[in-house]
Formats: C-alpha cells, structure tokens, sequence
C-alpha cells in the first residue's frame, strides 16, 4: 500500500478535526504506517520527527515497550466494564497515585474519555455544589485567550473568538477576566486585581474561575508568573468561588513540575487532568476534587443531590493500565530530572532564533517552548508554510498562527533536540 492509495480512500469518507477539507486538494494528508520512539513512518518509507508529541499527549514515545507491555496484560484480564457497581483494580491503584501526587485535598477522583468532558464535569460539578448548598449561581469566570475544549460548557468558557460567534446562541453564561499579559509578577498582581472587581460586581454569582496553569497551550503558548495563581485562590476564598485548575495540556510535567499548580503552592478545588494521563495511548480524563465537594452529594436516594453526569466508556481498565504504566516510568525513569537538563539545552539552542529579523519573541516554561514570528498576516498561513517546508526535511510541527512551539516526546535524545531545533531555524530564517 502507498501513501496516495490510503489518502484516496481516507477522504472519500472522512472528515479530520482542525481541518479545512478542501485544503486537501493540494495538500495531502500523511498515512502513518507505524510509530516508534519520537518518530513518525509513512508508508512510502518517509519518517517525520514528532515535535509535538501528537497533540501534547505523547510522553515516553511512540510504541514504547514497557506501556504495551501493561496494556497487553491488563487485555488478558478484562478489557472495559460497567463502572457503575462495579470496579477494578487499575482504576482503584491510579486514583491512589493521583491523590499522592496532586496538590493536596483532592481526594476523590471522578473519571471521564476526554480533556473536553473533564471541563464539562467540573463545571457541573461546581454549579451543582452550590445548587445543592442552596445557592444558585449561573456564572463561571475564565481568562482572556483561554481554551477549554470544544464541547458546548468547554467552549463557553473558552476564549476563541470565531467558535463562540459561531455558536454563541447555545452557550452557557460566562464572564472573563483578563490575563496577566507577560511572565513578569507585576503583570500577575494587575490581572488579579481586575479579577477581584469583577468578583465584587457579580458578588454571589459565581460559582468558579477556570484557569489554564501557566500556560495557554491553544492560546499561542501564552505563559505568565506563578503569583497570578497565588493571588486568585486567595480571592476565590475570599468570594467563596471555586477555583478550577485544566492541566490537562500543561500536566505531567509539561510546565516544568509534574502540575503547574505546585510552583504557585496552590491547591484548586478542581483539577482536569487528560492528554499525558495515558501518555498518549488512550483516552482517559479525571477530575480530582475535595472532600468538601464530594460531601454535597452524598446522600439518602430519595434527597436528588447525587452528581448527575456519565459516560459508557468511564473508567476503562486499558486505559487505566496504560496510565498506570505511564506514572510507572515517570517514577523509574526520574523523568522531571532528566527533562531539566534537556530543557536547559534547548534553551540554549533557542537563543540563535532572536538574532532572526522575523521574530518577535522567545518563550520557554519547563518542556514546552514557544518562538513567536512577527510581520506576517493571518491570511498568510506562515505556520502552514513552515509544517509544509519542515515535513520536507523530516521533521513534524504545527504552528499556532505565527507561533512555532516544541513539544517533544520526554524521551527524544540530545542529537534527536539538535535536529529539530536546527530544522525550524533553517526553515524559519529563509521565510
């Protein structure tokens, strides 16, 4: 079989997320054959290094022997179940080593397939808290330049501007406050500020601010100080507002620290958690919450207060075996530790790109590293030029507007970071 045999037959019938179709006219879309490390194979022979680990989910690489080996095993055991009255022990052993290494409080674990339903569950959730406590409270806040997800809640509470004029009409009510607008504290003291006005105008409102830690991954890499996230949960506890944390791009060690919500020393009342959760095998998403949380729903049948919210595919045990692999190696492989000393090796690599007359900035947190271009216009499509040019040499990126980022698989080598760095300055410089 050839590329062009499977691409024929894949646009006869499918349509791809993130994707305007008609743009396959003259830009073929890539079968993979296989996958392996931080590598991608075609089927006319070609490879492509994975830069973004496939979506920010890929974090020990592709086909990696120790993740097929639990899944393989945990699929002689029993592949899915009903998770209503009933359970199994790679669920039971993940929600344990959830609780001990997230931020302390978050004690009960409820479990979803996606990043998209781990927002909509919070959200709920948090409405539904106060609902029960008798207290009604239509209103979420979230920040400028955010991203969610793109079911309706998610969406809502998101920041992109052409899906909610598009769907505007069926969205929830939310309000958004600004993001700090730089990594610097004074910027993280500015933006709370103007989150406590909005607080004191919609006094009794609210239920929660949905936050996405450190960084806005869909929000061109958008990054800013830790203290932004101290000062928010102080006046979350102040208003008697929730405080939700979606790591579901920037966890698992992607900020730097296994959750961003460390560096600030903060613990939120919801913490979303997806993509690395499986290390890109499956999906899988949980919601860590409180005691305080989960005791507003626990009662006698006929008081109507139990959490109203499911999916058919909760808690499945391959995915729960492939997390549970995941974590595995994070533990055995001292991931964090070793993820620093390549952090600080790519840095250094980034620095050449400011000497470049096209770009506007440099941004780096942990794993995740961001070079913005500047003087190109939207209609442009710079970062569709920059994917076309570097899939030539090799290479798989997927600009953000003007925004080229590198989110490599943890366990791409220091000769594999050369080649991708390298690549985008050569492309980069010769725009």
């Amino acid at each position: 079989m050839t590329n062009r045999e499977l691409m024929e037959r894949d646009l006869a019938h499918i349509w791809h997320p993130c994707t305007q179709m008609k743009d396959h006219e003259q830009i073929p879309i890539i079968p993979i054959k296989r996958a392996k490390g931080v590598y991608l194979y075609d089927f006319d022979g070609n490879r492509y290094l994975d830069a973004i680990s496939s979506w920010w989910v890929n974090l020990f690489g592709h086909s990696n022997e120790y993740i097929n080996s639990k899944i393989q095993e945990q699929l002689n055991q029993v592949e899915h179940l009903i998770f209503a009255g009933f359970t199994h022990e790679p669920i039971v052993r993940l929600s344990e080593r959830l609780v001990k290494i997230t931020p302390a409080g978050l004690n009960r674990c409820f479990y979803a397939d996606n990043g998209s339903s781990a927002v909509e569950i919070a959200l709920k959730m948090s409405f539904h808290y106060f609902k029960n406590k008798g207290s009604l409270r239509p209103y979420f806040v979230s920040l400028t330049n955010s991203y969610h997800g793109e079911t309706l809640g998610a969406l809502a509470v998101g920041d992109v501007e052409l899906y909610k004029d598009t769907y505007k009409e069926i969205l929830i009510k939310t309000l958004q406050t600004p993001v700090p607008k730089d990594q610097t504290p004074q910027a993280a003291l500015e933006a709370s500020e103007k989150f406590k006005q909005l607080l004191e105008k919609y006094q009794g409102q609210v239920s929660a601010l949905i936050v996405e830690p450190l960084i806005q991954f869909a929000g061109y890499m958008h990054m800013y100080h830790p203290l932004f996230l101290q000062e928010v949960r102080k006046i979350c506890d102040e208003f008697d507002v929730h405080l939700i944390a979606d790591e579901i791009a920037v966890g698992f060690g992607r900020s730097g620290t296994m959750f961003a919500c460390e560096q600030a020393g903060i613990s939120p009342d919801f913490l979303c958690l997806s993509k690395g959760l499986t290390g890109g095998y499956l999906p899988l998403s949980v919601v860590l919450t409180t005691d305080e949380v989960y005791s507003a729903f626990y009662c006698d049948y006929t008081e109507l207060k139990a959490f109203l919210h499911s999916h058919s595919y909760t808690g499945n045990a391959l995915a729960c075996a492939a997390a549970n692999a995941t974590l595995d190696l994070f533990e055995k492989e001292d991931a964090l530790k070793k993820n620093i000393e390549k952090s600080r090796y790519i840095i250094q690599k980034l620095e050449k790109f400011k000497e470049l007359k096209n770009v506007k900035e440099v941004r780096y947190k942990g794993m995740t590293f961001a070079v913005e271009l500047k003087g190109y216009d939207f209609k442009q499509r710079i970062g569709l030029k920059i994917n076309q040019e570097c899939l030539k040499r090799e290479l798989f990126v997927r600009p953000l507007g003007n925004v080229v980022y590198f989110l490599p698989p943890y366990v791409i080598t220091f000769e594999e970071i050369d080649k991708m760095v390298d690549t985008v300055f050569e492309v980069v410089k010769e725009l």
